[in-house]
């Protein structure tokens, strides 16, 4: 297991996340750079323009589009998601596909680079029963949403997929249907990022949870969480090694904004254990298993976010944290168009 020099590693919950960062200093909660209006342009001609064109009122309004009702496969929440990020890729320029399998639909939108390398960026619209499904996965789809609006001001050296899965609820069904196709056409991804909630930071202490025994194998990184009163104020991310330039500018982004990212690279050869089933868990797997790179962001789900599922109370947009959303997706957007390469702005 390949771990960073600078922070310590951390098994954390069902998603085996082994947290390790060069920016994991303690959280101040920051506040985002100053939006642009709605009538503003977006500013394509480096990343430090682009960024702050991600807004959090957007991110917020979307958000409570999705979360405005349960979202379970064939429901009318769920056809609202769906047509929500096929009409808002549509409108942006993308070329959108409704890629329809055996049990679902998924809505992929495609922005053309100068070549066929792809990065892709997605998140599940699917929900639970019975949920308003907020934090899981409307956090993560309004993001997704943002990101594109946002990255559709430049123009890159690759080709930019974003993604709304279906069926993750049902045991990733939507994003494997996906990348089994893309595998068989042998399509070239240069990364993948998967938003898996995003939404949910807090600052009191012993709000992140571990999974017994953890602290026999990473103690040092068990102490760092202690020394931090075990604070779920951080964004995690799990990735395997082959994402590691992109995970790197990920978090070098991250740290210029002020999130701590928690980070772990998993090696190739452990994920072909069942050591790496806990691993499992959402749409990043799906890249996995067809031998993509693959990259979780995530507020770590059940293991500090009581509402998981709606299990304590309703997943509603009222219990998260609009900002941390805007600076995950800040970075990530940052992350994207430094490894999709800024190449020159549109023509006006």
């Amino acid at each position: 297991m390949r771990l960073r020099h600078r922070c310590p590693s951390v098994s954390i919950g069902g998603f085996f996340l082994l947290f390790l960062s060069s920016s994991c200093r303690p959280a101040d909660p920051t506040t985002p750079q100053s939006e642009q209006t709605a009538e503003s342009p977006c500013d394509p001609s480096s990343v430090e323009t682009l960024i702050p064109c991600v807004s959090t009122a957007r991110w917020s309004r979307d958000l409570a589009v999705l979360a405005a009702g349960p979202r379970p496969p064939g429901s009318k929440h769920w056809q609202i998601a769906q047509d929500l990020c096929a009409s808002r890729f549509a409108e942006l320029g993308y070329t959108v596909e409704r890629h329809q399998y055996d049990t679902g639909v998924n809505v992929i939108g495609i922005l053309p680079g100068t070549s066929a390398d792809q990065v892709v960026l997605s998140a599940h619209y699917d929900g639970v029963e019975a949920c308003p499904a907020a934090d899981d996965n409307a956090s993560g789809v309004a993001g997704v949403l943002e990101a594109a609006r946002v990255l559709a001001a430049g123009r890159y050296a690759g080709t930019l997929v974003v993604a709304c899965w279906d069926d993750e609820e049902n045991g990733l069904v939507g994003s494997r249907a996906w990348t089994a196709r893309a595998s068989d056409r042998d399509e070239p991804i240069l990364a993948s990022f998967v938003f898996e909630m995003i939404g949910y930071r807090t600052d009191q202490p012993d709000t992140q949870r571990l999974p017994p025994g953890v602290d026999l194998v990473f103690p040092a990184q068990v102490e760092w969480l202690r020394q931090r009163q075990n604070r779920g104020d951080f964004i995690a991310v799990v990735a395997d090694t082959g994402s590691y330039w992109a995970v790197n500018r990920l978090e070098t982004r991250a740290a210029e904004l002020g999130l701590p990212t928690l980070v772990v690279e998993i090696p190739t050869l452990l994920l072909a254990t069942p050591l790496a089933e806990p691993l499992f868990r959402s749409d990043h797997a799906s890249f996995w298993e067809h031998g993509y790179p693959g990259i979780l962001i995530t507020d770590t789900a059940d293991y500090r976010y009581a509402r998981y599922h709606c299990a304590a109370a309703p997943d509603s947009p009222d219990a998260l944290d609009p900002e941390f959303a805007t600076l995950v997706v800040r970075s990530t957007v940052a992350a994207i168009v430094d490894t999709l390469g800024l190449s020159v702005p549109p023509s006006s």
